[in-house]
């Protein structure tokens, strides 16, 4: 049997080939959106006597918001005495989730491709090949797949809470009475976590058909379609 690497490009027609590609796209987009981001809202603050003052909050992944100073330490604003204020929440179990098993799921594609167009001749020699590469589509990275996008997908929301202009009034205690009024007048663009967590999404659903046609190639889906119904009668063999 010839074990060497052989490049065929041929499996890419097939949806099993192709499956792997667009699992291969999902996961970088997934996690590479959300593990790259940093952004910056900045509050104003409209003191009673007219001024305004700003301030910033700069929170970036893994979303760890209450290390994130909103007032680094005591000063003054809008003639009150304000101690070190910080952002509530912490999204960062979520996040950290949803990039690792993103992480997983890139290398698994990267490996699955390897196989497929690389050696193809020995994943179709022996029933190992796709009932190993099933087993592990189906069991290791599918199912964290579903509850890692379900949580980031939480976790985003409780960001975008912590950071609009009813959080921040919340948060800071000179926005509650005061006469003063907070609202975040410059907001970080979101946009690329809100696609990071519609690529978990679509990755799930990739995965899913991905499972599928994994479980064709094994002996498990052939049997299925090659026993005899059960009206089905063998003619005894003539004597």
């Amino acid at each position: 049997m010839m074990t060497g690497f052989r490049l065929n490009l041929s499996p890419l027609k097939e949806p099993l080939g192709f499956v792997k590609v667009v699992e291969w796209l999902t996961a970088i987009f997934a996690f590479g959106s959300c593990g790259g981001f940093s952004g910056t809202n900045v509050i104003t603050l409209s003191c009673g006597d007219g001024r305004n003052e700003t301030l910033s909050a700069n929170f970036y992944y893994p979303f760890r918001l209450s290390q994130v100073p909103l007032v680094p330490s005591n000063t003054s604003i809008c003639n009150h005495s304000v101690s070190a204020t910080y952002l509530v929440g912490d999204s960062a179990s979520a996040s950290e989730f949803f990039v690792g098993t993103g992480v997983v799921c890139f290398l698994y594609s990267m490996a699955a491709l390897l196989v497929y167009l690389g050696y193809m001749h020995v994943y179709k020699d022996s029933d190992f090949g796709p009932i190993f590469v099933g087993l592990l589509a189906d069991c290791h990275p599918g199912l964290p797949v579903v509850g890692c996008s379900s949580a980031w997908a939480k976790g985003l929301q409780n960001v975008k809470d912590a950071t609009d202009s009813a959080g921040i009034s919340n948060t800071l205690a000179l926005c509650k009475g005061n006469n003063v009024t907070c609202s975040v007048t410059e907001v970080a663009t979101l946009r690329s976590l809100n696609f990071s967590v519609v690529f978990g999404y679509l990755n799930m659903f990739v995965w899913a058909g991905n499972a599928w046609f994994v479980y064709k190639e094994t002996r498990w889906h052939s049997q299925k379609f090659s026993q005899p119904g059960p009206g089905h009668q063998q003619v005894p063999a003539p004597i």
